[in-house]
């Protein structure tokens, strides 16, 4: 599964980064969420409101799956509705691999990328454009999509690592052979932030597939006992 694959990549940017950190964290200053403060004699600890933060999410989003059947033609509707444009285009892969774009949510852009997004959605010459989906036309695929979902869903909600810089970041160490002994201390914390919630919507998609399976087979037997009995 495509998914799974991109996951054991993830992990191995992240010991990258983690190795990097280790010879280079002393006088830094840690710009991500994951982070302790003292407030009136009391430890925050935003590791567990981080976790908190992505529990209530993944709660909603499996709110609004089961409200339009895990659909993606009606959630698309439900995207529409807040505010961002879907479009359905020919060949959407080729016309957004050259500026380095996978089909399905895409976050705004400025400049040049934006230019182009905007001509081959509007035919309008925008430099700055807003969120939003670019799919193919035909099927869609279900758990594709989802983690797509997941992903806009958690930028409408302002979560860390899901901002077109974070993700800029996470693409280019993702595809290209990088090295992060480059990147300043902040971009490795906004890059560690991408990671945690790349991997984290692709471990709700996985985690979907496995109840939907469990549950598929399980619907199979019941109708296959049934029809023994019968």
């Amino acid at each position: 599964m495509l998914l799974k694959s991109i996951i054991y990549k993830i992990l191995s940017i992240q010991e990258k980064i983690l190795r990097f950190q280790l010879s280079k964290t002393i006088g830094a200053k840690n710009l991500s969420k994951r982070k302790r403060h003292f407030a009136n004699g009391c430890m925050l600890d935003l590791n567990t409101l981080a976790d908190t933060e992505k529990s209530k999410l993944e709660e909603e989003l499996i709110l609004i799956l089961k409200k339009y059947h895990y659909e993606p033609m009606k959630i698309l509707e439900y995207i529409q509705s807040q505010g961002t444009n879907v479009y359905f285009i020919d060949n959407a892969d080729k016309i957004l691999n050259p500026i380095g774009e996978n089909e399905g949510f895409i976050y705004p852009a400025k400049g040049a990328k934006a230019l182009y997004l905007a001509f081959s959605t509007d035919k309008k010459f925008l430099l700055k454009t807003k969120e939003m989906f670019i799919l193919k036309k035909g099927e869609i695929n279900k758990y594709y999509f989802i983690y797509n979902f997941y992903n806009w869903y958690a930028f409408k909600h302002n979560i860390a690592g899901m901002d077109r810089e974070s993700q800029d970041l996470l693409k280019k160490y993702l595809f290209e052979e990088a090295d992060t002994k480059k990147l300043q201390l902040s971009e490795i914390y906004k890059l560690k932030d991408a990671i945690r919630q790349d991997k984290a919507s692709i471990e709700f998609v996985i985690k979907l597939c496995r109840n939907y399976d469990g549950v598929k087979s399980a619907l199979e037997k019941l109708k296959s006992e049934n029809g023994a009995n019968l």
